[in-house]
């Protein structure tokens, strides 16, 4: 099937050879099962932007994941077919190949897990993975697929999306004017006192566990428990996953409801410590931040705006 692929979305491969953008690990990882190839990455790439995966054929799987605005969208709460309304906002598809889990939960072990889920989901596109692969063998546009070929191709096409050479990476490289002053002084507050580092860590700027800092309590409880859903354990109440810190100025609003709707607003959440609750994370504690170290820490976020490059 792969081979067949390869000739039928030869003309849809960049033309410009594939290279990891500085900052992140030049080895891109994946499955044997599922190793990266250009064929599987341009089909992968078809279907993303193909609206036959919902079941109104309004929207695809770019509708929430546009990449515009560094693969996620502007909604608070992500909005799938007919209108219908999810309960959390849609995550940024930037380096997904270096995650561990995927949602916010984390309740998805790999991509090829992940991918398909959102093509089922009742609240995004609706529709059974039957009828799916039905609509894409009748529109003639593709190889023969089945469901194993659906997931490889799509999570094939998402580990492509790798976002770096931002400021940021250009100054640990070793360009030292790559920061200006306020961006410096950001940088060593994320480091120091305002302890970003301790989730937001390695080259991807996130340590891929799941915390709970309090975002989303209210009138006493979680209206979603998080990852406490998938795993039962107290200690899970309220905990999300770490996102990715990259291109995070292309990205409001922010956390896992939307709730925060710009980078000072999630800078002010932090420095109150979160919001209090029985299974607050450890970390969590009041930074006490100047105004002016706010700003300083604000234009550092800025300064993770890089390049997004995607496909093979």
């Amino acid at each position: 099937m792969k081979r067949v692929a390869a000739i039928v979305f030869a003309a849809l491969l960049p033309a410009a050879e594939h290279k990891v953008p500085l900052g992140l690990d030049a080895y891109v990882p994946a499955p044997e099962t599922n190793p990266l190839s250009p064929e599987t990455a341009a089909l992968g790439r078809a279907l993303f932007f193909d609206p036959a995966l919902s079941r109104d054929g309004a929207i695809s799987c770019a509708g929430c994941h546009d990449p515009a605005r560094a693969f996620t969208d502007d909604k608070p709460l992500a909005v799938g077919v007919e209108g219908r309304k999810g309960t959390r906002r849609a995550p940024a598809l930037l380096n997904r190949a270096y995650g561990r889990a995927f949602f916010w939960d984390g309740r998805a072990l790999t991509l090829e897990d992940q991918v398909l889920k959102p093509i089922e989901n009742p609240v995004e596109m609706d529709l059974p993975l039957e009828e799916a692969l039905r609509r894409l063998k009748a529109s003639g546009k593709y190889p023969p697929l089945d469901e194993a070929l659906l997931a490889a191709a799509l999570s094939t096409y998402v580990r492509t999306i790798l976002a770096g050479d931002s400021p940021y990476d250009r100054y640990v490289a070793g360009d030292r004017s790559a920061l200006d002053a306020e961006q410096l002084a950001g940088l060593r507050l994320f480091r120091g006192k305002a302890g970003c580092g301790a989730c937001h860590l390695g080259p991807n700027l996130t340590d891929e566990r799941f915390h709970n800092t309090g975002a989303g309590w209210k009138d006493g409880t979680f209206p979603d428990l998080g990852r406490f859903a998938v795993t039962g354990r107290e200690e899970d109440r309220g905990a999300f996953k770490t996102p990715t810190l990259r291109e995070a100025a292309r990205r409001a609003p922010y956390m896992h409801d939307g709730s925060l709707a710009t980078l000072e607003d999630v800078i002010e959440h932090y420095d109150k410590g979160g919001a209090a609750n029985p299974a607050l994370d450890p970390e969590m504690r009041p930074l006490h931040l100047t105004a002016e170290e706010k700003r300083a820490l604000a234009a550092f976020l800025r300064a993770l705006t890089g390049e997004i490059r995607e496909g093979l």
